[in-house]
């Protein structure tokens, strides 16, 4: 008996099973068992499918309902997208602010940081990671120590380098990168942007950057990435260099934190493609309560040689 004829079989016996007492049941299931050769409890789960009261799911009725889902995704990204431990602390500075109902309001405070973890899976799933440009360059990690922590740091001049892309959400073609300088001791940050983050414009960008800074640099660390990790770069800074370890943002916390301040938040997902190179470019060096200095000049044919991402006073 074909598979066919045993689902057609089904469907016409199916109603009789369904009008039968207890008595003619037993008839048609012994009937039914024979001819299409099933196990008794598949052919009773067979006939009995369809038409049948819906059974409610077992456990518990759901507490923390999609309702709460809006005013948390707002907080969450309010807060720079904090891990749960720390979101259940900030929601109680943010939600007495927050135009919500009572009952929503109690219920967020309420929750548990795995509550919020299951809330927030889905966003999580689309907003989380970004696309990385860090690409390793390994010709000299043995010569470059490794460096985990700035907590001995006392004084400026120990910088934190890290690079951001401005490509739209992807890493195909031309567009140009800012190049992040942070002061770990002063939180003194300076901006420029690089063209294709290429190993000669990022080694430009850093000696203008250096240029302007009030104090020498004693110390330059940053990932491994290879506009950072080559011998132009190694033979200028000699033993003032260190890496962190791959694949570690918080190696280089200072840097990445002020990727995020002064442009990811700024500009968001901003593309810098080639078609825009006849814009101006800008750069800025601001400082920890202090003031900050703007250039503009025009781009040539070669394309920008240093453009940074505004920092909150241009807003």
């Amino acid at each position: 008996m074909t598979q066919q004829s045993k689902k057609e079989y089904t469907e016409k016996i199916k109603a009789r099973y369904k009008r039968a007492g207890r008595k003619h049941k037993k008839r048609i299931l012994d009937e039914f068992c024979e001819v299409c050769g099933y196990d008794r409890k598949w052919a009773i789960r067979k006939l009995g499918a369809g038409g049948g009261k819906e059974r409610r799911r077992g456990g518990a009725m759901r507490k923390y309902g999609p309702e709460l889902l809006a005013p948390l995704k707002e907080v969450w990204f309010a807060a720079q997208q904090p891990h749960s431990r720390s979101l259940k602390e900030a929601l109680k500075i943010w939600l007495p602010h927050m135009d919500i109902d009572e009952a929503t309001r109690a219920l967020l405070l309420e929750a548990s940081a795995r509550t919020l973890d299951r809330l927030l899976a889905p966003a999580r799933a689309r907003h989380g990671k970004g696309r990385s440009g860090t690409r390793p360059g390994g010709m000299l990690k043995q010569e470059i120590p490794i460096r985990t922590s700035h907590d001995d740091v006392e004084r400026p001049g120990y910088i934190a380098a890290d690079t951001v892309a401005h490509c739209g959400g992807s890493l195909e073609g031309d567009f140009a990168w800012t190049l992040t300088f942070t002061d770990v001791h002063s939180g003194w940050t300076c901006m420029r942007a690089v063209w294709n983050k290429g190993r000669h414009g990022v080694h430009a960008a850093i000696g203008d950057i250096e240029r302007t800074l009030p104090f020498a640099i004693l110390g330059f660390h940053s990932d491994n990435g290879g506009e950072f990790l080559n011998h132009h770069l190694h033979s200028y800074l000699g033993g003032r260099q260190t890496r962190g370890r791959p694949s570690r943002k918080n190696d280089n916390a200072h840097a990445e934190q002020k990727n995020w301040t002064h442009a990811r938040q700024l500009l968001g997902l901003f593309v810098a493609k080639a078609e825009e190179r006849g814009s101006y470019e800008c750069r800025d060096d601001t400082k920890l309560g202090g003031g900050s200095e703007k250039h503009r000049d025009g781009l040539g044919d070669e394309g920008p040689k240093s453009v940074s991402a505004p920092t909150h006073r241009e807003r």
